[in-house]
């Protein structure tokens, strides 16, 4: 028998990564329909997580019972429908008897350190009659010799599909060709191979048409999701690689019944929560890493993309696609620190400061709301002024104090000229524009037990050190859940609402901490005041 090519859908769970799974009963109950009716031979309903309640809004539940609930009133037609099980988060005590459920078919995912665990586990599975499909996720952590002792032991569990699993969308023609051809040649010939791909580089689309022509005997399996909807970069997109089918392999899914779906109910989730190729996924993808530790370096806010590029190089090989926040958090404190003799600046700052008032300005929108009374605040009380990370040609700014990278090379590339003098942290490398005061960043970063590297804290920091025991603050308005923070837009770093969230809390502890040793007193709404 020739080869079979089909296609599995997994909108309801890989897509619920972007809405937290709640799609809504009727959206559900829709989208498994009109995928039914557009041909696909696989839908994926679900992840089965016992950590979660019954949530007949959510395509992540905690048993096959509760996937019947949702499905209650759905003919599951000519399509299989299938759940998805992260191995550990689901007990097999919560996985009924196929003869009994709607779900036909599981999907068990596990990393390669877990499958000496995770194969007896599958086994079950299949006992209680499910279609069983396993996983090769993060496949390219997987040498041929780990892969080929893998395969040994997937044909003694004998499942009905081993897929390969481009986990951080490293794969191209070349690398699947590889992986591909050491399944096809070694794998008991009844076991389907199947295919899911993300889009860090681009590539799910042309790596899933690729791996459809590979020349083989055995039955093809395609991942893809409705408008590429899903975990990071996205997924292969059901309605272009339906079409690619129909016209290479004489399929017949009708595309209509994916539009309808983008158009009905996706569209509304696309516009709130974007997926797809973004830089900070193609950086993962470049440094061949997971793409948390990219998220870390970016979310701090501080370092040009060079910068980032260089400490993702430095994660040790077995740390790389295996996030833990302790080894980023160490490569970027070190690389921050970087030690020098302050002393004399100290003094000549000290010198500067003591006896005045000293009034900090963030970047916050109230710079412009309340500028008449800020104008006015420094004229009486012959405030000398410290601007955050920026040349404030509104204000009468004696000091730029900059902690920030991304900053300094955005001033260095602006205009320089007429600048008040500028107080660097040492973590900053010097490209054309000389500072007046360098700071030790470490003896700073240490007043916080947290070591919130924010520039108000920075700030607050070196006032400490150099015995100012009240400071102003103007500006300083806290992050907002829209992102519109800025006085100007050209001043715009705000990451996503999770990290403007976690930022001020963040701050806001900073602050507090900092508080013992020196008054802060705002003279504009912030949301770290009290």
């Amino acid at each position: 028998m020739g080869k079979i090519v089909k296609l599995l859908d997994c909108t309801l769970r890989d897509g619920g990564y972007v809405n937290d799974w709640e799609f809504g009963h009727d959206v559900i109950t829709s989208t498994y329909k009109r995928l039914e009716s557009a041909g696909v031979e696989f839908i994926e309903v679900g992840f089965l997580d016992d950590r979660r309640i019954q949530d007949n809004n959510r395509t992540i539940n905690p048993s096959t019972e509760a996937f019947d609930d949702i499905f209650l009133n759905v003919d599951k037609g000519t399509s299989i429908p299938i759940a998805m099980i992260d191995f550990g988060t689901c007990g097999i005590e919560n996985i009924g008897l196929c003869e009994n459920s709607f779900i036909d078919g599981i999907r068990i995912i596990f990393k390669k350190e877990k499958i000496g665990q995770a194969l007896p586990f599958c086994k079950k599975i299949k006992e209680k009659g499910y279609k069983l499909f396993i996983q090769a996720v993060s496949i390219t952590d997987y040498s041929d010799a780990e892969m080929l002792d893998y395969i040994r032991e997937i044909n003694e569990v004998g499942p009905d599909t081993f897929s390969i699993v481009d986990t951080y969308g490293l794969l191209d023609r070349r690398k699947l060709s590889s992986y591909f051809y050491l399944m096809d040649r070694n794998l008991n010939p009844n076991i389907a191979i199947g295919y899911h791909g993300h889009n860090n580089f681009q590539l799910a689309f042309s790596n899933s048409t690729s791996f459809l022509a590979f020349d083989t005997k055995r039955t093809l399996i395609v991942d893809s999701t409705v408008y590429g909807m899903g975990k990071s970069a996205g997924n292969c997109a059901s309605e272009l690689i339906s079409l690619h089918m129909n016209e290479k392999y004489e399929k017949h899914y009708d595309i209509n019944q994916y539009l309808e779906i983008l158009d009905t109910d996706l569209m509304s989730i696309y516009m709130k929560n974007y997926w797809g190729y973004k830089y900070n996924y193609y950086i993962s993808a470049m440094q061949n890493c997971h793409p948390n530790y990219v998220n870390y370096l970016l979310d701090k806010k501080t370092l040009s993309i060079s910068e980032v590029n260089g400490l993702l190089s430095n994660i040790p090989y077995e740390y790389k696609l295996r996030y833990d926040e302790k080894i980023i958090f160490n490569l970027y404190f070190n690389y921050q620190s970087k030690m020098i003799n302050d002393d004399h600046d100290i003094d000549r700052l000290r010198e500067a400061l003591t006896g005045n008032n000293i009034l900090v300005l963030g970047l916050g929108l109230t710079l412009n709301k309340d500028a008449t009374a800020l104008h006015r605040f420094i004229d009486d009380k012959a405030c000398k002024v410290i601007s955050l990370n920026s040349k404030l040609d509104e204000y009468k700014c004696n000091f730029i104090f900059m902690s920030n990278a991304k900053r300094y090379r955005k001033l260095v590339d602006g205009n320089c000229k007429n600048l008040p003098d500028l107080i660097l942290t040492s973590n900053i490398n010097i490209i054309d524009l000389e500072p007046n005061y360098t700071i030790n960043y470490e003896s700073l970063v240490g007043y916080n037990s947290h070591k919130n590297d924010n520039s108000l804290l920075l700030c607050l920091a070196l006032l400490i050190r150099i015995g100012v025991k009240r400071v102003y603050l103007a500006g300083v308005d806290g992050f907002t859940l829209s992102g519109d923070d800025y006085y100007e837009d050209k001043y715009h770093f705000s990451g996503n609402e999770q990290y403007r969230v976690k930022n001020n809390e963040s701050i806001s502890e900073g602050i507090k901490e900092l508080s013992k040793n020196i008054e802060c007193v705002f003279l504009t709404k912030s949301i770290y005041e009290g």
